[in-house]
């Protein structure tokens, strides 16, 4: 059940994804428990998981994973016909199970309770790991009208166990037990979490409100599918399609890309833009044509919001009261503040608190960033006032001016393989990893795109799991990037391996050509590669301890992208694409002195995001018009015209599609804060990022435990002190507060 609830969960989100205080005399206790759990992960309690009668049926999203490697997903057989019988007799199958389970009539226990709902609804679990790729790697029409059928159903199953009454009084009677105390510290935890999640989801409301609490869920389940596969038809229906005379001052690469993605989609001779970031945010910085820039950033930042079929204005309205209506049955004054109950900030205020400080440094970095790319315009006679289309665009000729650094020249230094070697190589010196290639068919993909990679451990040679990546963009798969995990370690029950697979949506070279990635890219590259390491190195005993808390999991991923500039994976993994030179000292010093380049830019576009979500979640949504809301929350803070949200509300899907960032996305700057904090622990040891002492604490402590551990006290066992905000200010080349 835990395993089924937590990806029903996540199904619902995606179907379209601190302290900072003074040192903590704590540290020391706080590593003891740790050690106290480390020594222990090994011993399981012995437990019986109910029989349940059901009819046989013959489903391949339904069976057991087989092959190779602890067995891998049937990628190869996946059949849109077969999904929806299979969740139907998944979810059955699963209540049956959580029924045998609050019928037990002995009295309640670890093992005879929490373990068996641990255990619980494993044939779902596989088919949602199918659900997952349909609804983010290979979407289609029949897809999505399954999806829209089936998105309020899982809504309701959810909700027939989390308010399963029977279910939640023998959860209730192990948490308040004197067992508890007795048991490791991981088990206490797990016990506490699988209590708070039935506590916090309408468990201990009267039979009126549970009712009401389950008919919200099923109706944002249902405003959450339309909100994502909106976004996604604006970005299918929008592509922009320009002639050779149209090129100026894009990349020879680029130009040869888009070539090939209109020939694709029937248009030889031209060449196609499509509405996906990694197409518009080139596009936006090379292109001279002023006009075509404006065109793409209007269609890119319009999605969602273009008042026709797919508009999006109306789903937020409605999303935001149920969202209000719902926590306030759980005695909650607003959304934010249920949601960050469970999370590092604890509280809106404190998530506030920190974005506020940073907000003022940032803005004021944009005017002096807006002034060089005024001034450059006005030299060059453009006769122009720099608008959000231009913004990149003159970026670029500030970066080449003020540091004689062209983004395009680091470009050719940003092979994906190579930068895929790296990322292994990283792997290799931190975790202990290896990856080898598998041999060719013997692992079933679910596109010709994707490869496949064994993890295995350097010293022994076991196995720890297999990775997969899927690095391209193509009709069907939605935009951005992110991590999946179709298996994680557990030992509960018998040891399993992992299996975890990254998603990225670079724009496919000609035929014969490298795929070469921007800094920015290859940075988001190593960030969602440290998702997957924090997957495959997970040491979590049980499925419910393989979660995270979201304001912390970004931590572990941010941290990694700080291995991208170490001076080996520089020198010998970013070589030119053409000569396979290294890239030269001179470059690397341009690269270095401009780190913290369009700093305002690039916090401001995020903080003004992360922001007005939580204004959102934090205001009486009645009545409330979002485009108005947008508009005058950012006039508020004073946001400067010529930049606009990263994501705005019509497409916001991290916080609208679902409900993983939602009063959430303020929780990269948090964990922003963790990760520069950490990279100074290891600038300070000799061996500096491929520090060994170091390296073995940041595994132990921040990667293995997964949720196993709290947030807080795993941090100060890493770094023997709170976090601090110091780091991140200078980072960003921000003053650093007093």
């Amino acid at each position: 059940m835990r395993n089924s609830l937590l990806i029903a969960a996540s199904v619902l989100a995606i179907t379209l994804t601190m302290s900072l205080g003074a040192c903590s005399d704590s540290s020391t206790k706080v590593s003891d428990a740790a050690k106290e759990a480390e020594t222990t992960m090994s011993e399981t309690i012995p437990f019986t998981m109910p029989s349940v009668d059901m009819p046989a049926i013959d489903n391949v999203l339904l069976a057991e994973f087989k092959g190779p490697y602890g067995g891998v997903p049937a990628f190869d057989q996946m059949d849109l016909a077969a999904l929806e019988p299979a969740l139907t007799w998944g979810m059955e199958k699963n209540l049956k199970e959580i029924e045998a389970i609050a019928n037990n009539p002995e009295p309640p226990t670890f093992a005879n309770t929490i373990l068996p709902m641990e255990k619980s609804g494993a044939e779902l679990d596989r088919v949602f790991r199918y659900w997952g790729i349909w609804s983010s790697n290979m979407s289609s029409p029949e897809f999505r009208a399954i999806q829209g059928e089936m998105s309020p159903k899982i809504s309701e199953f959810s909700s027939k166990i989390t308010q399963n009454e029977k279910l939640f009084a023998r959860v209730k009677a192990v948490y308040e037990s004197d067992a508890v105390k007795a048991m490791r510290p991981d088990q206490q935890r797990l016990v506490k979490l699988t209590y708070d999640g039935f506590a916090r989801n309408g468990a201990t409301l009267n039979t009126k409100d549970k009712a009401r609490y389950a008919a919200i869920n099923k109706r944002l389940s249902t405003l959450h599918t339309k909100f994502g596969n909106n976004v996604l038809a604006d970005e299918e229906g929008y592509v922009l399609y320009i002639n050779e005379d149209q090129l100026s001052g894009l990349s020879e690469g680029y130009i040869k890309s888009a070539a090939a993605t209109a020939t694709a989609n029937g248009k030889e001779g031209q060449y196609a833009i499509t509405n996906t970031r990694s197409s518009m945010s080139p596009f936006l910085t090379y292109s001279d044509e002023r006009d075509l820039r404006q065109k793409v950033w209007e269609t890119y930042y319009s999605r969602g919001d273009n008042g026709d079929e797919h508009d999006n204005n109306a789903i937020i309205a409605e999303t935001l009261q149920l969202r209000d209506e719902r926590v306030a049955l759980l005695g909650y004054d607003n959304y934010a503040q249920w949601r960050l109950a469970d999370r590092m900030a604890g509280t809106p205020e404190r998530a506030l608190e920190l974005m506020e400080a940073v907000w003022p440094a940032a803005i004021a970095r944009v005017e002096e960033e807006v002034a060089d790319m005024q001034a450059i315009a006005d030299k060059e006679g453009a006769n122009i006032k720099i608008a959000p289309w231009d913004y990149r665009y003159y970026a670029e000729k500030v970066r080449k001016d003020k540091y004689d650094l062209d983004s395009d020249e680091v470009k050719q230094y940003l092979q994906l393989d190579k930068l895929t070697d790296a990322m292994f190589y990283v792997a290799g010196e931190l975790f202990n990893f290896n990856f080898t290639p598998v041999p060719e068919g013997s692992v079933p993909v679910f596109h010709p795109d994707v490869n496949a990679w064994e993890v295995t451990d350097k010293t022994t040679g076991e196995n720890v799991g297999v990775w997969y990546l899927d690095p391209f963009a193509r009709p069907g798969k939605r935009s951005g990037a992110w991590a999946t995990t179709y298996r994680s370690h557990t030992s509960y029950d018998g040891v399993t391996n992992v299996l975890s697979s990254n998603n990225s949506n670079f724009v496919k070279a000609a035929p014969g050509e490298p795929v070469l990635i921007s800094w920015d890219d290859a940075n988001t590259f190593f960030h969602e590669f440290g998702h997957a390491l924090h997957s495959l190195a997970g040491k979590a005993v049980y499925p419910g301890l393989n979660g995270g808390v979201r304001d912390y999991t970004e931590f572990q991923s941010q941290l990694l992208e700080r291995w991208l500039s170490t001076d080996y994976v520089v020198e010998n993994f970013l070589v030119h694409a053409e000569t396979g030179k290294p890239m030269p000292a001179e470059l690397r010093q341009k690269i270095k002195d401009a780190a913290t380049f369009n700093q305002g830019f690039a916090t401001t576009e995020y903080l003004a995001s992360a922001l007005v979500d939580m204004r959102y979640h934090t205001t009486d949504p009645k009545g409330i018009d979002p485009d108005k809301f947008e508009r005058e929350t950012l006039e508020s803070l004073g946001m400067p015209d010529e930049i606009v949200m990263r994501h705005r509300s019509p497409h916001f899907g991290h916080i609208f599609s679902g409900e993983g960032y939602s009063a959430g996305y303020y929780g990269y700057m948090w964990a922003d804060v963790l990760t520069s904090d950490a990279s100074e622990a290891f600038t300070e040891a000799p061996g500096g990022f491929y520090d060994k002492d170091v390296a073995a604490k940041l595994v132990k402590y921040l990667f293995e435990p997964r949720n196993a551990m709290d947030p807080a006290e795993a941090y100060r066992a890493f770094r023997g002190k709170d976090a601090d905000i110091a780091p991140l200010m200078r980072d960003r080349g921000f003053p650093v507060p007093e």
